[in-house]
């Protein structure tokens, strides 16, 4: 998937306002995302998406960036939240938001094995972000 078109699926979802709130969206979460998984699942997620959202995930993965962590840390959905408003200059309602519209572009960007890597990789509380049907099969319901 191109990256005009993740952005415009991503502000869309969300219900944002222009295509730099979207942007501004999917860093985040693709960053605080990254700082969650382990770094190679992470750098591998960032291999199938468009170049600047790849760069973007690749410095938080491997810790460069700015405003990076270190991959594979251990946190739940407060944590994750947070992560994300405090980039997104949002709140964690509204990060929250963002996170699940940003994680259903992905889940239909990505591979489909990846996509299932990824959510067995994260945490229940996560995991219920993702798109319901993701969400139901990784909890073994």
């Amino acid at each position: 998937m191109h990256h005009d078109e993740m952005i415009g699926k991503v502000r869309t979802l969300a219900g944002l306002p222009d295509g730099g709130s979207a942007e501004r969206a999917s860093r985040a979460v693709v960053c605080t995302l990254s700082e969650r998984l382990p770094a190679g699942l992470a750098r591998h997620v960032a291999a199938q998406l468009p170049p600047d959202l790849a760069a973007a995930m690749r410095r938080a993965a491997d810790g460069t960036g700015a405003d990076s962590g270190h991959a594979g840390e251990r946190f739940g959905l407060a944590v994750f939240a947070g992560r994300i408003a405090d980039r997104a200059g949002t709140d964690e309602d509204t990060a929250l938001r963002e996170a699940a519209a940003v994680l259903e572009v992905l889940d239909a960007a990505l591979a489909p094995e990846l996509t299932e890597r990824m959510a067995g990789a994260l945490p229940a509380d996560i995991r219920e972000l993702l798109p319901v049907e993701r969400a139901v099969e990784e909890s073994g319901e």
